[in-house]
């Protein structure tokens, strides 16, 4: 299907360019979030008489994200979460937690503004990119860890889960004492029946 952008659109186009898409596409998120119109001869005289309120409209609202970035650019959400020794939340972070914790921080961020292909499911640091405006992008830091503690660590650059792993060795092997009473009794045996043939002689 031919459509014509009614805003920049990644991957696909800027405002006014007319780009065949997938039908599906078009239908179930392009026309009903008013991102595009079909284009046919009606729509294109419509875009044009419009086309100047609808460039002006999208500047204003690009001036408003840029603005809206300056506040979100950069910041680390620190989030204290119940996870396993492996590192596995009990649960998982979503697109609408982190929203809600940047609305408390006075950001007006909607869930759907927040780009996660996933849910996130360790602790960790991970990058996730906001989308403010089709042309406006910042990306913002979020540090999930068991512990106040743990998360200072991690926003140091401290990897917690390789620490923890080689704890477990270090602890495995300072476990093993190579004086251990098996091994002084393997050096005393020989000597002993070593001594006994000569005494018989």
């Amino acid at each position: 299907m031919d459509v014509i952008l009614l805003e920049r659109v990644e991957k696909l186009g800027a405002i006014g360019d007319v780009v065949s898409v997938k039908n599906g596409f078009a239908r179930n998120y392009l026309l009903p979030n008013k991102k595009a119109l079909r284009a046919n001869e009606a729509n294109k005289k419509v875009f044009e008489a419009n086309r100047a309120h609808i460039e002006a409209d999208n500047a204003n609202r690009r001036g408003e994200a840029e603005t809206a970035s300056k506040g979100i650019e950069g910041k680390t959400l620190t989030l204290i979460r119940q996870a396993s020794n492996t590192g596995q939340l009990y649960g998982s972070v979503s697109a609408r937690d982190l929203a809600e914790i940047l609305a408390e921080d006075g950001a007006k961020v909607a869930k759907n503004q927040i780009i996660l292909d996933k849910p996130i499911k360790t602790i960790g640091v991970s990058k996730v990119k906001v989308q403010l405006h089709p042309e406006v992008s910042v990306t913002i830091k979020v540090n999930v860890a068991r512990s106040p503690e743990e998360a200072e660590l991690q926003s140091q650059g401290v990897d917690v889960m390789a620490q923890m792993f080689e704890r477990d060795e270090a602890g495995f092997t300072e476990d093993y004492d190579p004086n251990a009473e098996p091994g002084e009794i393997a050096a005393e045996t020989p000597t002993e029946t070593a001594e006994e043939p000569a005494t018989e002689a």
